[in-house]
C-alpha cells in the first residue's frame, strides 16, 4: 500500500512538473524553460509536425556586412536545421537588395553561412518583377543596375531584355561623358544594335543600385521622355519600376550608403525639371505590406520540406495552415520594422544593432517589438519563446 501511494505521489508530481513546463512555453516565460533542461528533449519530441511560426531575415546589416557574416549569423542559422542538416524551422531572406538571380544568391549565401539554402528562401526586392512577365514577356525592356540585371529578368521569363550597358552602347554619343571615363562597359550579347535602337522600350526596370548614375539618368530621361525611342520627339512615358525605395543601407563602410531611393530622387528631380509631366513610377520592396504578405506565402510553401509524415504533408493540411507568429529580423527601423508593423498580425518585429540602427533604446518613430544586439540573440529569443529547445 505504501508502495502504491509512493507511485501515486510521484505520478502527481510529474504531472505538475510537465504542466509547469507546458504553461511556461505557452506564456513565453523563458525562466521556466531554462529551469528544466532535462525536459528539452522530451518537449522537442512533442512539437507539432508543422511549425506554427516562421522567420524572415534581412541580409545587409543583419546577416552580412559586405561579404562577411556578422552577429553570429552562421551559428544562428545552423540552429534552424536538425542534426541531419534538414530544415526544421521555415525561414526566408527578405531583402531589398539583389542584382543576381535568386538561385545564385542562395548558392552564395550557402557558402558564406555554412548551411543549405534553397533559391525559394531568397526574396529579393526585384522578385515581384516576375509577376509582370505576362505584361512584358516579348516587349523590349531595359534592366538597370549592378550585378546581372538582364540575367535576372531573363530568368523570370522576359524574352526581350537588354541591360543598360548594352542599350547605351547602341546609341552613339548618348552618354556625352563616355570619352572621359577610364572604363568601358562592353556589350555581353550579340543583339543587333540597329534592331535595339529602332525598337521602342516598353518599360525600364531598376533591378539593383545603378553604378553610373550620370549615364543612367541621362539615358532613362531619353527613354522616358520620348515614349521609349531616344532621339525622337516627346511622347507618352513608358512604365518605370524600382525594386525598392531604400534611401540608405548598411554596407562595409561605417556609415550608411545611399540606396536606390536616392537614385530615384535624383532621376525624378531632373526629369520633372525637363519634362512637362511629372515622373510616373512604381516601387516595390519593404516596407510595402504586400511584400510581407508574399513572404508569408513563401514561408508556407516551404512547409512540405519540413514534414516527414505523409499525412501532415497532404495539400489540405499545408493550405489550411496558419502561422501564429512571423518574425521579421532587421536593422533598419524605417524599412524592416516599419514594414512589419504595417503588415500587422502575425508579424513580430526584432531590431538588431549591427546595421543601420545602433541606438541603446528602441527606435522612437518605428519601435520594434524587441531590440537585441545581434541576429544570434534574436534567434535564441525566438527558439526559447517557441519552446524549440
Amino acid at each position: 500500500m505504501e508502495s502504491e501511494n509512493k507511485v501515486f505521489v510521484e505520478s502527481k508530481k510529474r504531472m505538475r512538473f510537465l504542466k509547469v513546463i507546458s504553461n511556461g512555453c505557452s506564456q513565453n516565460r523563458r525562466s521556466k524553460v531554462s529551469a528544466f533542461p532535462q525536459l528539452h528533449r522530451l518537449h522537442s519530441l512533442s512539437q507539432p509536425a508543422v511549425p506554427s511560426f516562421g522567420i524572415a531575415f534581412d541580409i545587409d546589416g543583419v546577416i552580412l556586412r559586405g561579404h562577411s557574416p556578422i552577429g553570429g549569423s552562421p551559428q544562428a542559422l545552423s540552429r534552424l536545421y536538425n542534426h541531419l542538416g534538414s530544415l526544421k524551422v521555415p525561414y526566408v531572406f527578405l531583402t531589398n537588395g539583389g542584382g543576381v538571380p535568386e538561385s545564385k544568391r542562395a548558392s552564395e549565401l550557402s557558402k558564406q553561412l555554412g548551411v543549405n539554402i534553397q533559391p525559394q528562401q531568397v526574396i529579393h526586392g526585384h522578385s515581384p518583377f516576375k509577376q509582370l512577365v505576362n505584361r512584358y514577356e516579348k516587349e523590349l525592356i531595359v534592366a538597370v543596375g549592378k550585378g546581372e540585371p538582364a540575367d535576372v529578368m531573363t530568368e523570370y521569363g522576359f524574352k526581350n531584355v537588354v541591360s543598360m550597358d548594352e542599350y547605351a552602347s547602341c546609341f552613339d554619343s548618348i552618354d556625352p561623358l563616355e570619352q572621359y571615363k577610364n572604363w568601358r562597359l562592353d556589350s555581353q550579347k550579340s543583339s543587333s544594335k540597329t534592331s535595339i535602337s529602332s525598337q521602342r522600350v516598353k518599360a525600364a526596370f531598376i533591378v539593383s543600385d545603378p553604378i553610373d548614375w550620370g549615364r543612367d539618368i541621362q539615358v532613362l530621361c531619353d527613354i522616358l521622355r520620348t515614349g521609349g525611342l531616344p532621339g525622337t520627339e516627346i511622347a507618352h512615358q513608358p512604365h518605370l519600376y524600382f525594386a525598392n525605395d531604400d534611401i540608405d543601407y548598411q554596407a562595409v563602410f561605417p556609415s550608411e550608403r545611399l540606396g536606390m531611393a536616392a537614385f530615384r530622387i535624383a532621376l525624378e528631380s531632373i526629369f520633372n525639371r525637363i519634362h512637362p509631366k511629372p515622373l510616373e513610377y512604381t516601387s516595390f520592396g519593404k516596407p510595402k505590406p504586400f511584400v510581407f504578405r508574399n513572404a508569408e506565402i513563401v514561408l508556407k510553401d516551404l512547409l512540405p520540406l519540413l514534414v516527414h509524415d505523409p499525412q501532415d504533408a497532404k495539400p489540405g493540411n499545408i493550405d489550411n495552415h496558419c502561422f501564429k507568429t512571423l518574425y521579421m529580423i532587421g536593422d533598419n527601423p524605417a524599412i524592416d520594422i516599419n514594414g512589419a508593423r504595417q503588415a500587422g498580425q502575425p508579424w513580430f518585429s526584432i531590431l538588431t544593432r549591427t546595421g543601420v540602427f545602433k541606438g541603446k533604446e528602441n527606435h522612437a518613430e518605428h519601435p520594434a517589438d524587441l531590440v537585441v544586439d545581434t541576429v544570434e540573440e534574436a534567434v535564441d529569443y525566438i527558439l526559447k519563446r517557441e519552446c524549440i529547445l
